[in-house]
């Protein structure tokens, strides 16, 4: 009977029927809270920041003073900006960077476009919850929706407007940095890089403290929580459909283009090659706007995760009051910290390597994230002992700034981590390289498996280690609890807020790969080599002997420097995610449980539905997985096809036409949307199945798909990385392109790329899009639950999970080659 109704239905329908009848089984009732809350955390009132003193000063005017530290964050953006465009640049290079930008500019508005579509999934929810279920008490329900539905889209608009403006500065400096390599000088190709990811970290974090501050000081207090949250959904939205789709085409274009390496034996970023224009578009989708939008959204969320934890567990609002500040000074001085920091560490690189004809690459950017990061520390100290000496029993000043940062010291020490396993220096990537010499694509990729899973367990371990001496530190002493209800929660949300306590200079290293990958690209594209009289105009114009070979030797270890601190930036963002997703869950336990005042037993492994729930929520990840690596697989193959039909070697043509280059590109934003589709309505499907199937399943959920997700991430980032970087040694160092070991290691590379630049690093945005919309849902169905009964909620479980299998089939069977992809 279940094959012929498969027949007739399909396997998502019956996988709906089939949990449908188990749901309406007989079976306990399972405990429900005994009251829903109102609102939620949309509800919450903000403290009058006004009244307590800091320093002679009431908190609101010492906030206004942050509002001019971020108008000086977002002048540095846009005089960096204005100063590399103005940067000398070959008109052949320049002609290929506008190409690109113009095709990244075609891509964004076509998935803006889309993220308007997926935001009205969002908007549903909102509106039936705060519309009709759960209005906020006392506020007009005309007035209060909007509210939240403008901050989402403004939210939304952040997280895009980041994104294109990251896209802009990279397309400017990447011709700029390939023109300044013909030098033959490291440090200028050095210095524009870091530069425009200077710039980007800047007016990202400024834009998002700028607009979080505005909600803090200009909404009124008891619509500001609704503005929070709205806010914090739209750029969770808008993170994790660029941070998807772009890790989606970005893959595509690039194993695309790479494996034409293979099976034509032409060079890296061959003119004639269509698929090397969509591969850089790619650098700038997946390795610029992705990281942009998701470092936005990363700031505001765990600020938000934050801010709801103060006025969920902390007692007495002088107590909200002076951390909601202390709080917000820090992240204001972090911007000082980071910029201080560029300053001092590009005055000393300056010093060193401005007239040398050879560097490390790697050296001063590693100083860099290690000043930034004492600096960080210092000014934590010192402005918290400024701010609240008389905290508590007078310690909490040195313990919070300790808590804080066990975050900050582990920006720096985990990229520390992540370079022992992905950079060139490397012995596991040497290894990865010494297996591939007898061994060839088989031996290459098991040595970065190895690699990849000893990294997760190192730092794994680091993290651990961190968030212990937060606990212990939030647990000495009665100060701390006496204060909040469960203070090592909020310890935790600390290290979260430290991870990103150098969030300029993050940005700024994670953003220098994608130009330093596109400027070797943009050399090759513009065959500045075959320009007639090239190098006596050069002399003439610009007063320097061109040294061609020596560029590309130069591009090409530059390169090795961006693929390692494009590594190392993401188990830290993927480690806020997981560590700010435990104060967020922890806001829905309060409200499931009253604060913890009843039905605390639940959240145990002997309330057999949040077992069931950390189990499920590993599955959802392995499935994320799958999911995203099965687009870049169809849509990688397509492009392949297209470029193998089309790819002109015999004519004498110089460089690919530029319909064929488009034709690339237009395959891979098709299969990013595709596949992104799919994810997020699986996702968006799946939180509210589990939330109205069982609260304490959800919890449980929330809990796994983090803890799944972190290593799950590591292990495929550093894999990746050490892949990518053992085909970088192999080009750069020994010489050996077009051999077999070569061969070897680009099929490597193509097994990482996936890894480290479409499943890994869209986890971040998943979790904490999971665990912020899980706020609403979870809150959705037990307002139901108490209103109608639990079948209801039970009944419509069954149907959100039939609909998440629909998607999932797509991901994966509607996905496949030959399927009608």
């Amino acid at each position: 009977m279940i094959v012929t109704v498969q027949r007739c239905l399909g396997r998502p329908a019956v996988a709906l029927l089939m949990l449908t009848a188990l749901l309406a089984v007989p079976r306990p009732l399972l405990a429900q809270p005994a009251s829903a809350p109102s609102g939620g955390e949309a509800s919450l009132v903000l403290p009058d920041l006004s009244s307590v003193d800091f320093l002679g000063v009431n908190g609101s005017t010492l906030l206004m003073g942050g509002l001019v530290v971020c108008a000086l964050g977002l002048l540095f953006g846009l005089a960096t900006f204005t100063q590399l465009k103005n940067l000398p640049v070959h008109s052949s290079m320049r002609e290929v960077s506008e190409l690109i930008y113009e095709t990244c500019k075609t891509y964004l508005i076509t998935q803006g476009k889309f993220i308007l579509v997926l935001w009205a999934f969002i908007a549903v929810i909102i509106a039936a919850y705060f519309g009709w279920l759960a209005p906020i008490p006392d506020k007009s329900v005309a007035v209060t929706l909007p509210i939240i539905l403008f901050f989402s889209l403004v939210g939304i608009a952040g997280s895009y407007g980041v994104a294109w403006f990251g896209i802009r500065v990279n397309t400017f400096a990447n011709s700029r940095a390939a023109f300044a390599s013909l030098r033959g000088k490291p440090f200028p190709i050095y210095a524009i890089p870091l530069r425009a990811g200077m710039s980007i970290g800047m007016l990202l974090i400024s834009v998002e403290l700028f607009l979080m501050l505005c909600i803090l000081l200009f909404i009124p207090r008891d619509y500001a929580g609704a503005c929070f949250i709205g806010f914090a959904i739209g750029e969770s939205l808008g993170a994790a459909a660029l941070r998807i789709a772009g890790g989606i085409f970005t893959k595509i274009a690039d194993i695309g283009s790479d494996l034409m390496k293979i099976v034509f034996n032409i060079k890296e970023d061959d003119a004639r090659n269509p698929g090397v224009i969509a591969d850089c578009v790619g650098d700038n989708a997946g390795d610029s706007v992705g990281p942009s939008a998701d470092g936005f959204e990363t700031y505001g969320v765990t600020g938000v995760a934050l801010i709801t934890y103060i006025l969920l567990a902390v007692h007495g609002e002088t107590v909200q009051v002076q951390l909601l500040v202390w709080i917000f000074v820090m992240r204001i001085m972090m911007i000082v910290a980071s910029g201080l920091s560029y300053f001092i560490n590009e005055a000393m690189a300056k010093a060193r390597y401005a007239a040398a004809d050879k560097m490390n690459f790697e050296a001063p950017l590693t100083s860099l994230v290690w000043l930034t990061s004492i600096v960080s520390v210092a000014i934590t100290y010192v402005v918290s002992y400024l701010l609240i000496p008389t905290l508590g029993d007078g310690t909490l000043w040195w313990k919070l700034s300790t808590v804080i940062t066990c975050g900050t010291l582990a920006g720096a020490i985990i990229p520390e981590l992540v370079k022992v396993f992905t950079s060139t220096e490397s012995s596991h990537v040497r290894e990865v390289v010494s297996s591939s010499r007898e061994g060839g694509p088989s031996l290459n990729i098991l040595s970065g498996f190895v690699a990849g899973n000893f990294s997760a367990y190192w730092l794994g371990l680091s993290i651990a280690s961190l968030m212990g001496i937060a606990y212990y530190v939030s647990i000495w002493g009665p100060s701390l609890s006496s204060l909040m209800t469960a203070a090592p929660v909020f310890a935790f949300g600390l290290v979260a807020f430290g991870f990103l306590g150098m969030g300029p200079v993050t940005i700024a290293v994670d953003s220098y790969g994608p130009v330093t990958d596109n400027a070797q690209s943009v050399f090759e594209l513009s065959v500045i080599e075959t320009v007639p009289g090239i190098k006596e105009s050069l002399k003439r114009e610009h007063g320097f002997d061109v040294r061609f070979e020596r560029a590309k030797d130069l591009l090409e270890e530059n390169d090795g420097a961006g693929n390692t601190f494009k590594a190392t930036a993401k188990p830290v963002l993927i480690g806020t995610a997981v560590v700010g997703s435990t104060t967020m869950t922890f806001s829905i336990i309060m409200s499931l449980t009253g604060d913890l005042t009843h039905d605390v037993d639940k959240l145990s492994i002997l309330h057999p539905p949040f077992l069931l729930g950390l189990i499920v929520g590993g599955a959802v990840i392995y499935w994320f997985t799958g999911a995203a690596t099965q687009a870049v697989s169809t849509g990688a193959y397509r492009a392949v096809e297209f470029i193998k039909a089309n790819i002109k070697l015999d004519t004498g043509a110089t460089k690919a036409s530029v319909s064929d280059s488009k034709k690339v590109v237009a395959i891979c934003t098709q299969y990013a949307q595709k596949g992104m589709f799919n994810i997020f309505l699986t996702v968006f499907f799946s939180t509210l199945a589990f939330a109205f199937l069982e609260p304490f399943f959800f919890i449980g959920y929330l809990i796994s798909i983090a803890l799944f997700g972190l290593f799950q991430a590591i292990f495929m980032a550093n894999a990746g990385g050490a892949w990518d970087n053992a085909k970088k040694i192999v080009e750069v160092e020994l010489k050996q392109k077009g051999t077999p070991l070569h061969a070897a290691t680009v099929v490597g590379d193509t097994v990482g790329d996936p890894f480290k630049d479409t499943s890994s690093v869209a986890m971040n945005p998943v979790i904490k899009f999971t665990t912020l919309f899980g706020l609403l849902a979870v809150s959705l169905a037990v307002r139901l639950s108490v209103d109608q009964g639990p079948m209801l909620g039970h009944v419509l479980a069954a149907i959100f999970f039939g609909l998440s299998t629909i998607f999932v089939w797509r991901s994966f069977y509607g996905m496949r080659i030959g399927s009608g992809d």
